[in-house]
């Protein structure tokens, strides 16, 4: 007996980085998390305790967020149901993580204000413009992300890591390395 094979829906299309159209049969599905995610996030950000901020951004993400997590408010994101919190995270104040394509935090990492982590992107085809497309953004352990960063999608930062204020990080960043500028650059090695 053949098995039946089955199509990928729109979110797992969406976390391999194929091109998801307006048109799409299940863009919807889209629609719908970015409904819920913005009445949540106007609740998150009009609190004023971290555990119900913790609460509305777990309710977000799907998941319980550790309490040695700090996120300060205001905190945006689009979509919110690919974010990937570790343990003991701090995310200061107006920071924006657009993670259509996929945000995974590890534990210990320090993210100043204003940072931005986008995981989205378009066609440069001005015809299919309107496309996305996503790459996956991973921040390691013991990182410390300065303020006012821009990290673009595919990016990995390696652990250890230091990203200056300011700077736009277009390509990985090695382990225990401190990378500033736009584009960033390497700028010296961590000793252990």
């Amino acid at each position: 007996m053949q098995s039946e094979k089955t199509n990928p829906d729109i979110f797992e299309r969406l976390q391999s980085g194929e091109p998801i159209r307006l048109n799409d049969p299940e863009y919807h599905k889209i629609n719908e998390v970015v409904h819920r995610t913005l009445k949540l996030s106007k609740k998150m950000n009009n609190a004023d305790e971290l555990e119900t901020i913790r609460y509305y951004l777990g309710e977000i993400i799907g998941a319980k967020i550790d309490e040695t997590t700090t996120i300060f408010t205001p905190f945006y994101t689009n979509f919110g149901k690919f974010i990937s919190l570790g343990k003991n995270v701090f995310i200061n104040h107006a920071c924006s993580f657009l993670d259509m394509g996929g945000i995974v935090i590890e534990d210990d990492v320090l993210i100043g204000p204003k940072v931005n982590i986008i995981t989205e992107n378009h066609p440069s085809n001005p015809r299919d413009r309107k496309a996305l497309i996503t790459k996956s953004v991973t921040i390691k352990r013991n990182v410390w992300i300065g303020a006012g960063a821009i990290i673009l999608p595919g990016v990995t930062i390696g652990e250890n890591s230091i990203v200056a204020a300011g700077a736009v990080v277009s390509k990985d960043v090695p382990a225990n390395t401190i990378v500033g500028g736009i584009p960033a650059k390497f700028i010296k090695s961590i000793e252990n």
